[in-house]
């Protein structure tokens, strides 16, 4: 059986994130190496979903996008929007903190070559839907990427076919909650130009909006 809840740092849910996971605590000892908790209170409106822990970010740091490119650009525009507050220096303790704002991933352990495969996704699902559940004020969910997108999607048992990804795209899920689109924040999207600060900011100003 699936729990709700969190996945301790343990979980054996998957076999091949698990067998990766014990891997990389051989190789990296002093790192966090174990599925990636939530950041932010469940008190907020606003949901950040990613796609997993980046290997060397926060699968090492234990907090989400801490510690690698993306949280770069991530952090940097949730404190220019007001989501968060002090200083991001890429580790989990430099005292950052996320205003009216939750970040987690759709996947919460880091996967071989960063890419989970779909009986991964459903299952780590579980604990998506838990996490919308408990979060009694939640109004607007920001998917980062595709797989984030579709995993969002099909908590609220929607279809896929009848709410397509795309940049800075909106879906009305159930319960009053809006599901806002970006393309992921990764070093390949910013370098390639196929996102931009711009484009990013874009997104955060229709969220702002819409809160």
């Amino acid at each position: 059986m699936i729990p709700e809840k969190a996945p301790d740092k343990d979980c054996n849910l998957c076999p091949r994130l698990q067998a990766f996971r014990e891997e990389n605590r051989g190789k990296f000892p002093d790192k966090f190496n174990a599925p990636v908790p939530s950041f932010g209170s469940q008190d907020a409106e606003l949901l950040v979903v990613g796609l997993a822990p980046g290997l060397k970010g926060a699968n090492f740091t234990g907090r989400p996008f801490t510690g690698d490119y993306a949280g770069d650009l991530l952090y940097a525009t949730l404190l220019k929007f007001g989501f968060a507050e002090g200083d991001y220096e890429a580790h989990a303790d430099d005292g950052l903190a996320l205003k009216n704002c939750r970040i987690t991933n759709a996947v919460r352990c880091v996967p071989p070559e960063n890419k989970p495969i779909t009986e991964e996704m459903n299952t780590c699902r579980s604990f998506l839907v838990h996490e919308i559940e408990e979060m009694k004020n939640l109004k607007v969910i920001l998917s980062l990427g595709l797989i984030s997108h579709n995993a969002v999607v099909k908590t609220f048992g929607q279809k896929i076919s009848a709410h397509k990804f795309a940049h800075n795209a909106t879906h009305d899920m159930s319960g009053g909650i809006t599901l806002i689109d970006s393309y992921h924040c990764s070093r390949y999207n910013t370098n390639t130009k196929r996102l931009t600060t711009e484009m990013f900011e874009d997104v955060f100003e229709k969220i702002k909006k819409q809160l």
